[in-house]
């Protein structure tokens, strides 16, 4: 079998790292060798953030509903439960929408919420 000489991949897969490096400061983004810790870091912490970013969102959703809630004289808690017994099938994304940008329809949503928490 005749020899393969490694020239051409190692090139390529040094601009690979390089492009991926594109826009970063100092020798992060003109060092091979360092080029190559920092786009492994970023492509980890990309990674970890885009489940962060779906924690954050929720996070922010409830407290929109939480504020929306108070207002109306409930608990956040009374008022997803009140809404669970009553059957209404919103999610927290719609119900966060909702409370910011439609309070009366958010007022009649608390008064279903409860009359289901006064079920219990």
């Amino acid at each position: 079998m005749p020899r393969v000489r490694g020239g051409s991949k190692r090139k390529e897969s040094r601009k690979k790292i390089m492009a991926l490096a594109k826009g970063f400061k100092g020798k992060r983004g003109t060092s091979h060798r360092i080029a190559k810790q920092a786009v492994m870091k970023a492509l980890r912490n990309s990674y970890i953030d885009r489940r962060r970013r779906k924690r954050d969102f929720r996070r922010l959703w409830i407290t929109r509903i939480s504020a929306a809630a108070k207002l109306n004289g409930m608990s956040y808690s009374k008022f997803i439960g009140g809404l669970e017994r009553q059957g209404v099938g919103l999610n927290r994304k719609i119900l966060a929408e909702i409370a910011v940008h439609d309070a009366e329809t958010f007022a009649v949503l608390a008064g279903t919420a409860k009359e289901g928490a006064a079920e219990e």
